[in-house]
């Protein structure tokens, strides 16, 4: 039986990231949630409602969090992201990017090297009195 032209053999299977750029109690931290996708997002796509789920799972994390001490945004308006990467690089590369910003806190760098190794980057933007929207970020 033949894929359908969007869907991608299970081993190339893209795989969605939801992350959190965050300090406290100054120290960064990067908080992630994942989730194995059946299908790649498209370039002009919206990554829909798996990463509702993503970023709503996230931030409940990053709510309990909270118990630690106080939370601040380490970038502004990046600093909630998803990324769709291959399944390959959540061992390979992301432990080494995320151990890296943690330690400079360099987005700037985070953001191409992500960019790099992804088949997409969005930033969560939350307009005032309006839902919530998924923005893509360019290289």
């Amino acid at each position: 039986m033949l894929d359908s032209p969007r869907t991608i053999p299970m081993a190339d299977a893209p795989y969605l990231i939801a992350l959190a750029l965050l300090e406290q109690q100054g120290e960064r931290a990067m908080p992630l949630q994942g989730k194995s996708l059946r299908q790649a997002i498209g370039p002009n796509e919206d990554p829909g409602e798996v990463a509702e789920q993503l970023i709503y799972g996230l931030l409940l994390r990053v709510w309990e969090r909270s118990d630690q001490g106080a939370l601040r945004r380490a970038d502004a308006e990046r600093s909630l992201l998803l990324v769709q990467v291959p399944i390959e690089a959540l061992q390979d590369t992301l432990p080494a990017l995320k151990a890296a910003w943690i330690g400079s806190g360099n987005t700037e760098v985070l953001l191409r090297q992500l960019a790099a190794g992804s088949s997409g980057i969005w930033r969560l933007e939350l307009p005032h009195r309006q839902a919530p929207r998924f923005t893509r970020l360019e290289a």
